[in-house]
């Protein structure tokens, strides 16, 4: 767990859409709410810059956050951000309130290593086609990883990343493996190439097919010898 971040917040007590906007507008603040545990939520406004700031880096989404607000330190893990569609703009930030002995569930950024030596790319000239790029996991607090690494090195080509074929650090559990093994997703696979693949399978379509062919031509072969041998009979 990293040393996390800080963000300074003000109990916000004029609500409402137009407020909202009076307050981007006006103050280049933003609302928010932090919500969760044994208390009632609370809005907040924050400064655009400093979460704008925050944001830049992964580690803000998947990491335990303080929210000074008022002087009084909250511990929390964002849960949702509203940006503008058309600009570089946070409209919305919702918080959950975290208590360091109780487990949250966070969903954590995937690292993947060796990408480019990789044995189904390096030798096999395939394409990691990545499923996920972030692994949701419940642990407490206090050992809520940055990341967790997936590495590719040994994939061969047709080889594939299960979320049950990565090591999770110790007290961290897969949330998805949780729920049994119908739940064990594809995490990254080693892919032919798109003109490669799709020879393959035409290859594959074709040989059938001819297979296909031979067994039709056969049993109608049998059918003219069985025809034959009746007429002889008579």
């Amino acid at each position: 767990m990293s040393e996390g971040f800080e963000l300074e917040c003000f109990i916000r007590t004029d609500l409402g859409k137009g407020a909202s906007r009076r307050l981007r507008r006006i103050n280049s603040n933003i609302p928010a709410i932090l919500y969760g545990g044994d208390k009632a939520p609370v809005s907040l406004t924050i400064a655009h810059k400093d979460i704008a700031k925050a944001t830049e880096s992964e580690v803000f989404f998947s990491q335990v956050i303080t929210l000074n607000i008022n002087n009084k330190k909250e511990p929390a893990v964002i849960k949702a951000l509203q940006r503008h569609p058309a600009k570089p703009l946070i409209l919305h930030a919702d918080f959950q309130r975290v208590s360091m002995d109780k487990e949250i569930l966070v969903k954590v950024p995937i690292h993947f290593l060796n990408e480019d030596e990789c044995v189904g790319v390096k030798l096999g000239g395939g394409n990691i086609i990545k499923s996920l790029n972030e692994i949701e996991i419940s642990c407490l607090p206090k050992d809520l990883p940055e990341y967790i690494e997936v590495d590719m090195l040994d994939i061969e080509l047709g080889g594939s990343i299960h979320l049950s074929d990565i090591t999770l650090p110790e007290e961290v559990i897969s949330v998805a493996l949780s729920h049994g093994e119908e739940s064990d997703l594809t995490v990254a696979s080693v892919q032919a190439p798109r003109g490669i693949a799709e020879e393959e399978e035409e290859e594959a379509i074709a040989e059938g097919e001819e297979a296909e062919t031979e067994e039709e031509a056969s049993k109608s072969e049998e059918a003219d010898n069985d025809d034959s041998g009746g007429d002889g009979e008579k």
